[in-house]
């Protein structure tokens, strides 16, 4: 964990409410990996006096950079949605455990709802080059809220898309097309970030089909250290487990989603 300046490199609008910065930060770079998030301080005012964790939407070791996929929902996220080219953030990170890019099985299906699409392509490049089959369904409201999904392809991912209202891809919920992957046998493994009801819908298909995986969970949280207590998730087991030093990632029937 390193606490470093960030410089904006670029902070553009990518889709409805949704905006990607990219930040200069080599040390963090070098250190991070797919799944783990930051913290950023956004002024040195105590308004806003929390900073906000954000997914790392891409990593680039060589380059020394951070690409951030950000939705527009508060004060924090407005704020950085003005910020511009050559200002500076306080950075944390990173943090967190990410994803398990190791688990046996050769297709894995990938499953992002709304800015859960966030963390997702790190994972993708890393299974990938592990020599997996990749599948990823993005869902949104609509197509207004889908980013652009080009370098999913590039890498060789199929992509399917389901948006709520029928606007683009297929109409409803992410877990229509992800049963017609488990149906053709090309799912041995399920990766998901978004909402909990989505996060919910998936997790039922999973176990009802045996398969195994990993969930990514989204929190408001403080300090993303494990201090503050504010990120707790209910575990199956008992008591609760933190966002910010027990997860993001959590195994697939580990949550208790009640």
């Amino acid at each position: 964990m390193l606490l470093q300046d960030g410089k904006i490199l670029q902070n553009v609008r990518v889709a409805k409410d949704i905006y990607e910065m990219v930040l200069e930060a080599p040390e963090i770079a070098k250190s991070s990996k797919p799944g783990q998030f930051v913290n950023l301080k956004l002024s040195e005012k105590l308004d806003p006096l929390l900073r906000r964790p954000i997914s790392l939407h891409r990593i680039d070791a060589d380059l020394g950079t951070l690409a951030l996929l950000y939705l527009v929902v508060g004060k924090g996220t407005a704020m950085m949605s003005r910020m511009e080219p050559g200002e500076t953030l306080n950075v944390l990170g990173p943090l967190g455990n990410g994803w398990d890019c190791t688990l046996p099985g050769q297709h894995a299906v990938l499953v992002g709802g709304g800015i859960g699409i966030a963390p997702l392509y790190p994972l993708a490049k890393a299974l990938t080059a592990a020599g997996k089959q990749v599948s990823l369904i993005m869902g949104a409201k609509n197509s207004a809220y889908l980013t652009d999904s080009t370098d999913y392809a590039q890498l060789g991912a199929e992509v399917c898309i389901a948006t709520d209202d029928g606007s683009a891809g297929t109409p409803g919920l992410v877990t229509a097309p992800l049963q017609q992957l488990i149906a053709a046998g090309r799912c041995d493994l399920i990766y998901a970030c978004g909402p909990v009801p989505m996060l919910r819908a998936v997790e039922e298909t999973a176990l009802a089909h045996g398969i195994p995986g990993q969930v990514s969970t989204e929190a408001h949280m403080g300090c993303g250290l494990g201090v503050c207590l504010l990120c707790p998730n209910k575990v199956k087991s008992g008591g609760y487990k933190h966002t910010c030093v027990d997860g993001p990632v959590f195994a697939i029937g580990e949550l208790d989603y009640a």
